[in-house]
């Protein structure tokens, strides 16, 4: 088996390929890594300019000797590219799986949208940063590799439909060509490194605009790194989810073992079957 590794948003080092490398090799001897050189490129905060970004993640998608796409990091500029790049993928994409999350929302949703059958939210390469990184890349391949249950969240319901985003992406792409069709969905969100009024804000609108729109679920991931404003906002993010599901009528649904961390489970997109 063969995994692509592109960066349509912000760069990975070097080291961190090599540190990926070296444990793959340990878990999985028989997968190779390909790293497109795009992963290391830099252009102001971008992996390479549009352009660049853009025919890295065409070329590696619809590569007929890749047999999945795993993204190497989150940041910004994936909205940037998605639309365009998912229009110049081929059938051979539609075949392969496409793993990461935070600001590769974007990419997941937009795929989702246009009926790619393998998409999940999940670990990337640049988790190998994180305390028990390890685990993180470890559990992204088992799912990439084996489609391992035990890689799942372990809440995904037999038979329901899930999703899954970091918060304030999810947020901004709603009302674009990116968005998918979530009725009948159980959403699961993260986020980090917000604010309480921001999670507030972009609680409204994910849940005004989804609310009427069948939502089947929602639960809420970790939400971490909470930033401290010049006073408290009063209410804790539990709360917030919880007070919009009620006002727009989406069933709660609880925790969910998901956010910006080591311990971030996979969340395959579209209908779940156990075992």
């Amino acid at each position: 088996m063969r995994i692509g590794i592109v960066a349509p948003s912000t760069p990975i080092l070097p080291d961190d390929a090599e540190a990926v490398r070296a444990l793959a090799s340990l878990g999985y001897p028989d997968v190779e890594l390909v790293f497109d050189p795009q992963c290391f490129a830099t252009h102001g905060h971008f992996a390479g300019e549009d352009g660049h970004r853009f025919a890295a993640l065409v070329e590696m998608a619809n590569r007929p000797d890749i047999d999945a796409v795993w993204f190497a990091r989150g940041g910004y500029g994936a909205c940037r590219i998605a639309e365009d790049a998912i229009a110049a993928m081929t059938d051979a994409a539609r075949h392969k799986a496409f793993l990461g999350y935070s600001d590769q929302g974007n990419l997941l949703g937009a795929l989702y949208r246009e009926g790619f059958d393998h998409v999940a939210h999940g670990p990337m390469v640049a988790d190998i940063r994180r305390e028990e990184g390890d685990a993180a890349v470890l559990r992204a391949l088992d799912w990439l590799v084996a489609r391992d249950p035990g890689a799942c969240e372990p809440g995904l319901q037999h038979g329901a439909r899930h999703a899954a985003f970091n918060l304030m992406t999810l947020s901004m792409l709603l009302g674009t060509p990116l968005e998918p069709d979530l009725s009948g969905h159980v959403l699961l969100v993260e986020e980090v490194s917000e604010y309480l009024y921001a999670f507030d804000r972009a609680f409204f609108h994910v849940a005004t605009y989804l609310g009427p729109r069948g939502l089947a679920g929602l639960r809420l991931g970790r939400v971490s790194d909470i930033r401290e404003n010049d006073r408290p906002f009063g209410m804790e993010a539990e709360e917030i989810a919880q007070g919009w599901c009620v006002r727009t009528g989406i069933p709660w649904l609880g925790r969910a073992d998901i956010g910006h961390d080591a311990a971030n489970k996979v969340v395959p997109f579209g209908l779940h079957r156990a075992g």
